[in-house]
């Protein structure tokens, strides 16, 4: 399971990549796609491509072009499904907290029948 900072670079990766499977993009470009709010440096844009890479996303290679950094990223099978996995995990925490409530609606129900009948 992803972290929030993780999910953000990896949906970043995931919209630039899907369609052919590979894609070439400077940490610049790749930082202007995430949200502003968090403050993401190179440095740390790096360390979480390296993580999501080490999980098997995606393949993840960089070269130098006309003295910038680039990144070569080649999505795997995992970075494929990153989309479904992620919309199981929303569905999964929807269904648990309509349980949760579905729950104490019963139980609300329940306790003031058992007040009434006694």
């Amino acid at each position: 399971m992803l972290n929030k900072r993780e999910s953000e670079v990896m949906e970043a990766v995931y919209s630039l990549c899907h369609s052919e499977g590979i894609c070439l993009i400077s940490p610049a470009e790749l930082l202007s796609m995430l949200p502003t709010r968090k403050k993401y440096t190179e440095i740390q844009l790096e360390k979480i491509l390296d993580a999501l890479a080490l999980d098997d996303y995606f393949q993840l290679l960089s070269s130098e072009r006309k003295g910038e950094k680039t990144y070569v990223i080649s999505l795997h099978p995992t970075g494929y499904a990153f989309k479904r996995n992620s919309l199981q995990q929303k569905r999964a925490l929807i269904s648990k907290l309509a349980w949760a409530i579905a729950s104490a609606v019963i139980a609300f129900v329940v306790g003031w029948l058992l007040k009434r009948i006694f």
